[in-house]
C-alpha cells in the first residue's frame, strides 16, 4: 500500500491563520505562552476565532477553485481586494440555478477540492495544547472539555468534507514532527468506511464535551451539542446513501478493489440510517427547537415568515441550530461580510454600477418543482401552465424565433402564472412580476407584434393597438427591467432564466455598509427543518425508526407552508420536499452525489428558461409564457456529470504517494 507523507504546517504556531490579512493574527507561543494566552476569556475567544475559521462551512464566502481571488473556504486562499469574491453559489452546478452569461460552472467540474491537512495539524496542535494545560491545571476542567468538544466538532467537520469528496482519507489524530519515523509521518488512506466510521466517532466526542447551550460570555457563536448531532445526522445521512447507492454508478481501478472508495454493504447503510435516525431524534425531543411559526394563517403569512428565516435568522433563532456569523460592514481591520447582496440583487436593484450584478439566475426546473395549493394529498408538483392544450414542451431559441400561434394561455400580469404556488416560492424567487425592495421585477423576454411577428432576446419598441408604446424587455431603461437584455455578452448583467434568487437576499431592510463584503446576514448551517427531512428519509430507506412520525414531519414543514393535506411519506415525497424546503442552500449538489443521482440528472442536460412574451395582438396586451432552452447551455450543448466526479482527484499523488481515485 503507498503511503503518504503528511506536509508538516509552515506556521510555527496553530495560532496563525492563512489568509488571515491581519484579523486576528497573534503572537506565536515562542512569545506569548499557551498558559498567558488561555488565562483570560478574551485569549481563550481570540483562539477559538482563529479555530472556527478552519471549519470548512460552505457559507456564503465558499467560493469553488478558480471562481474568484478568495476561492476555497472562508476567503482562506487569496488575496487583493476580493472583487470576484462572490457571485458564486454551489446550487449553480445543479438544476437550481446557473450563471450569466453561462460562466464556467458545470456539474461535472473538478472545483470543489478541499484537502486542509494544514488546518487538520492547527486543530491537532490545539488539543495537544489544551491537554496539556489541563494537566498542569492550567485551566478549568469545564473550560478544557468545552475547548475540547470545539474542536472535535471542527475536525469532524474537516473529515465530513474530505470523506464526501474523496472517500477514505489518511486519518490523523495527532501532530506530526519531521523528526517522526517514516512510518508514522507516511500514512495511507483508510477506507470510506473507516473514515465514516470516524467522522461518527468525532461527532461522539463533540456530543459528549459541548454544552447544550452556549453562555453569551463564552462565545455565543459557538456550537453546541445539538450543532454536533446535526452534523453527525447529515454525516450518517450521507454516509448511509454512499453504502446503499455507490453502486449504481459503479467504478473500476485500485483504489474500488481496496475500498477506499465505495465497498461498503447494505448493512453498513442501515446501520447509518439508523445513526441518522437517532441523532436526528435526540434534536428533536430534546434541543427544544422548534419550527420557525408553524402555522401560519394563509400563504401570504407563510411567504413573510419563510423569507424572514434567512433574511433575518435571529428571528428564527427557535429552530435555528448553528449559523455562521460576519462582523458588521466594512472596517478598519479588513473587510469581514460577505457579498450576497452586492453580486446577487437584481439589474433593477442593484447595489453597484459595474458589470455582474444579477447573474444569478433562478430556473424553471426549479420553478417547477414547488406545488400549488391543490393540496389533495399527493404532494406532487405543479409545474406553470403555459398552454392551454396541456403540453408543456420547450424551444431552443436558435434562430430567436417561435410560433406565437400554438395554444398559448393568456395572462394579464407576469405574477398571474404563479399565484396559486407555494409560499416558499414567492419567498425564495424573484418571479415575473413581484415586488422586491419596493419595485416591480420586469423580466420580460419578449414581444409579439400585432401583426404577429414575434420578437425574442431583441432590444425592440412598438406600438399596440391601444396606441399606446411598448418596449420588447419591459421597459425603456436599461435599469427598469431585469432579465434578458445582452443575451450573450460578457456584461449581460440580467437573469437569462426569468427568475433571480430573493432567499438570504435583504430585501426589506438597508445593508448596514453597501460595499464588497458589506452583507451580514448569517449562514444557517443546520435548521431544524433539514433534521425533520433527514429523519423521514433515514426512515423509510431503511424501514427503521417511526414511519408515522417520519410522515408527522414531512406534513409539518408543508404546513409550516400553509398546506393544509397531508402527503404519505415515499422516498419521492421526501426528496421533492428537500427540493423545495432547502433549495439554493447548497444541500441539492450533495444530495444528488450522495444518492448516485447526478449522471442521470445531468447527461447532456440543458437546464430551462421562462419568457413572459408580451401579446400586442390582444387589446389591452396580455401575456404568453413562453419555456425555452436556456440559452447558455444551449451554447454549452448541454451539460454532463462524469461519473468519476463522485469522486475527486486526490491532490499531488504524484509526491504524496496516495492512491488515486478511480479514472484520473
Amino acid at each position: 500500500m503507498r503511503r503518504i507523507l503528511k506536509y508538516i504546517s509552515i506556521f510555527t504556531s496553530f495560532l496563525l491563520l492563512e489568509g488571515c490579512n491581519d484579523f486576528l493574527e497573534l503572537e506565536p507561543f515562542d512569545r506569548v505562552s499557551a498558559e498567558q494566552l488561555f488565562a483570560s476569556s478574551g485569549g481563550i475567544k481570540t483562539v477559538l476565532a482563529n479555530i472556527y475559521n478552519l471549519c470548512p462551512i460552505e457559507d456564503f464566502n465558499y467560493v469553488a477553485a478558480g471562481q474568484g481571488q478568495y476561492s476555497g473556504f472562508n476567503r482562506r486562499l487569496g488575496g487583493g481586494d476580493g472583487a470576484t469574491d462572490g457571485g458564486w453559489s454551489l446550487a449553480t452546478a445543479t438544476e437550481e440555478m446557473l450563471i450569466d452569461p453561462g460562466g464556467n460552472i458545470s456539474p461535472d467540474m473538478d472545483a470543489y477540492q478541499y484537502w486542509d491537512y494544514a488546518g487538520i495539524r492547527q486543530v491537532n496542535k490545539f488539543l495537544e495544547t489544551i491537554t496539556s494545560l489541563n494537566e498542569t491545571r492550567s485551566i478549568t476542567e469545564d473550560t478544557y472539555n468545552h475547548l475540547k468538544g470545539d474542536a472535535h466538532f471542527i475536525r469532524a467537520y474537516m473529515y465530513f468534507q474530505l470523506a464526501r469528496r474523496y472517500g477514505g482519507v489518511p486519518i490523523i489524530e495527532a501532530v506530526q514532527n519531521l523528526s517522526d519515523e517514516e512510518s508514522t509521518l507516511f500514512v495511507p488512506r483508510s477506507t470510506e468506511k473507516q473514515t465514516w466510521d470516524f467522522v461518527m466517532s468525532e461527532c461522539d466526542r463533540a456530543i459528549a464535551n459541548l454544552p447544550e447551550i452556549v453562555k453569551s460570555d463564552e462565545g455565543a457563536f459557538r456550537a453546541t451539542k445539538w450543532a454536533a448531532l446535526a452534523l453527525k445526522s447529515r454525516a450518517a445521512l450521507y454516509a448511509a446513501s454512499i453504502a446503499k447507492y455507490w453502486d449504481k454508478a459503479p467504478l473500476t481501478g485500485e483504489a474500488v478493489i481496496d475500498k477506499l472508495v465505495g465497498g461498503m454493504t447494505i448493512e453498513d447503510a442501515n446501520n447509518y440510517y439508523l445513526l441518522c435516525i437517532n441523532a436526528s431524534k435526540n434534536i428533536i425531543d430534546n434541543s427544544g427547537k422548534q419550527l420557525y411559526k408553524p402555522e401560519p394563517a394563509n400563504k401570504a403569512e407563510a411567504a413573510d415568515n419563510y423569507q424572514n428565516i434567512f433574511e433575518t435568522p435571529s428571528l428564527a433563532d427557535v429552530e435555528v441550530i448553528f449559523a455562521k456569523h460576519y462582523i458588521d460592514g466594512v472596517g478598519s481591520s479588513g473587510q469581514h461580510g460577505h457579498n450576497t447582496d452586492y453580486w446577487f440583487y437584481p439589474m433593477q436593484s442593484r447595489i453597484q454600477t459595474t458589470y455582474r450584478a444579477g447573474r444569478i439566475s433562478v430556473t424553471l426546473d426549479i420553478v417547477d418543482v414547488y406545488e400549488d395549493y391543490t393540496d389533495d394529498g399527493t404532494g406532487r408538483s405543479a409545474p406553470v401552465a403555459t398552454r392551454s392544450d396541456g403540453v408543456e414542451n420547450y424551444v431552443e431559441l436558435d434562430p430567436k424565433v417561435f410560433n406565437p400561434n400554438l395554444p398559448f394561455r393568456l395572462y394579464d400580469a407576469p405574477y398571474d402564472i404563479f399565484a396559486n404556488k407555494d409560499a416558499r416560492l414567492d419567498a425564495s424567487v424573484i418571479l415575473p412580476g413581484s415586488i422586491f425592495r419596493g419595485k416591480v421585477m420586469v423580466m420580460q423576454g419578449g414581444m409579439v407584434l400585432s401583426d404577429g411577428t414575434p420578437i425574442v432576446y431583441a432590444d425592440h419598441t412598438a406600438t399596440g393597438l391601444d396606441g399606446k408604446t411598448y418596449y420588447s424587455y419591459g421597459a425603456e431603461s436599461a435599469g427598469d427591467y431585469s432579465a434578458f437584455a445582452y443575451i450573450g455578452g460578457f456584461s449581460a448583467n440580467y437573469s437569462s432564466t426569468g427568475f433571480a434568487l430573493r432567499k438570504f437576499l435583504q430585501d426589506r431592510k438597508n445593508m448596514s455598509t453597501p460595499a464588497l463584503h458589506g452583507s451580514t446576514q448569517p449562514w444557517i448551517d443546520f435548521r431544524l427543518a433539514e433534521i425533520y427531512l433527514n429523519y423521514a428519509e433515514a426512515c423509510i430507506e431503511s424501514n427503521q425508526g417511526d414511519p408515522i412520525l417520519a410522515s408527522e414531519y414531512l406534513n409539518a414543514i408543508r404546513r409550516r407552508a400553509a398546506h393544509t393535506d397531508q402527503i404519505p411519506p415515499t422516498i419521492e415525497n421526501i426528496i421533492k420536499e428537500r427540493r423545495v424546503e432547502l433549495a439554493f442552500e447548497g444541500h441539492r449538489y450533495w444530495d444528488l452525489k450522495r444518492r448516485r443521482e447526478y449522471h442521470t440528472a445531468f447527461n447532456v442536460t440543458k437546464r430551462k428558461s421562462l419568457l413572459p412574451i408580451l401579446d400586442l395582438r390582444q387589446n389591452p396586451p396580455k401575456y404568453l409564457f413562453l419555456r425555452a432552452v436556456n440559452y447558455y447551455d444551449h451554447v454549452a450543448n448541454g451539460r454532463t456529470f462524469i461519473e468519476r466526479n463522485y469522486y475527486l482527484a486526490i491532490p499531488g499523488v504524484a509526491s504524496n504517494r496516495l492512491i488515486q481515485n478511480p479514472g484520473y
